[in-house]
């Protein structure tokens, strides 16, 4: 039973790592696509039918691309760096619950990695890991661009963890509890948290653009002032591993999101699927409906990088002390005051 249990977990994390792979990957083409939609081009159309082998291509390149130290950087540090970025994106997949439990024969199988009762806590902890990869990168560069993107990245993400955390606190007032599985439970149906914390889902995702130093928030890698940023010294598979990095935060992001406003696998109408579909494929479409949200905020997080412009560091900062964490305060206020209101009468 317990070799079963190890099994079955172990097929459960290499299945997630591999999609997580993927869809990073593929979310370098589908940037290329949506960047050449806006601005009415065709991007990527050589690699295959419509482009779509560019991400292997690219793959290939940068497996094939000459392996480059810089002499006086700090070279076992320097080596550190993109694996402890990668490693850190990977990670926040464990307690993401992706399905309700699926039954093979008599086994039942739950389709989250593991459903601890402080889920949320353990996703702060694994971003507020993730500016390391950055920091040890940039520092052990020598090189004063990468440097300063470092420290700039890891500013902007204590400033904007704040605001985070803030912001999940009216939620826990809502729902009372840490356990993502718990949390997504709770909005079965149309009951979604965004409907009870629009302020609250907005100051989230806000600060979700930031803890991924995606546009407008990317000063860390902005080329005008930093040359390339951080990664700047980088080339071949180290440079790959923060890129892919990158779109991997994007992808948890987007499925931390989903999970915590938008119900994640619950659906209108899904008990009626369930009852008619089984316990192996219902399921499964739930998990379908919950990868089509995560790809919604995917595409968002692409069209916001090619329609605003980025802040200057002093508006970012500005945005992120006085006004995103006073908002996210008087969020915690209202909602108290309403909850306390509702307990009463």
């Amino acid at each position: 039973m317990e070799i079963a249990f190890v099994l079955e977990k172990f097929i459960l994390v290499t299945i997630i790592f591999a999609i997580s792979l993927v869809i990073a990957m593929y979310s370098t083409y589908a940037e290329r696509k949506v960047a050449a939609f806006l601005q009415d081009r065709l991007g990527p159309d050589r690699a295959g039918p419509f482009g779509i082998l560019q991400p292997l291509a690219d793959g290939v390149k940068m497996f094939m691309k000459e392996e480059i130290v810089p002499t006086n950087s700090n070279k076992w540090l320097f080596m550190v760096g993109p694996g402890l970025a990668m490693l850190t994106a990977c990670i926040g997949t464990a307690v993401i619950p992706w399905g309700t439990a699926i039954q093979i024969g008599e086994r039942v199988i739950p389709l989250q990695v593991t459903d601890i009762n402080v889920g949320l806590l353990y996703i702060f902890g694994v971003v507020s890991l993730g500016v390391y990869g950055v920091m040890i990168g940039g520092w052990a560069s020598n090189n004063k661009y990468s440097l300063l993107s470092a420290i700039r990245a890891a500013s902007q993400n204590i400033s904007y963890e704040i605001a985070m955390g803030l912001s999940i606190i009216a939620l826990l007032l809502v729902s009372g509890t840490l356990s993502l599985k718990e949390i997504v439970e709770q909005q079965h149906g149309w009951h979604w948290n965004v409907i009870y914390q629009p302020i609250g889902f907005i100051l989230f995702l806000i600060c979700a653009f930031a803890e991924t130093n995606r546009a407008p928030f990317d000063l860390p890698e902005c080329e005008t002032e930093l040359i390339g940023g951080y990664h700047t010294e980088y080339s071949s598979m180290k440079l790959g591993f923060y890129l892919f990095a990158e779109y991997i935060n994007m992808f948890v992001s987007s499925a931390v999101i989903a999970s915590l406003y938008f119900g994640g696998y619950n659906y209108p109408g899904m008990d009626w699927v369930l009852q008619h579909t089984g316990t192996t494929i219902g399921p499964l479409i739930g998990t379908l409906v919950f990868f089509i949200k995560i790809f919604a905020f995917i595409f968002f997080f692409m069209w916001v990088r090619w329609t605003i412009p980025r802040f200057r560091y002093d508006q970012l900062m500005h945005l992120g002390w006085k006004v995103l964490i006073p908002l996210a305060i008087a969020n915690i206020i209202v909602t108290g005051v309403v909850i306390a209101i509702i307990e009463k009468f």
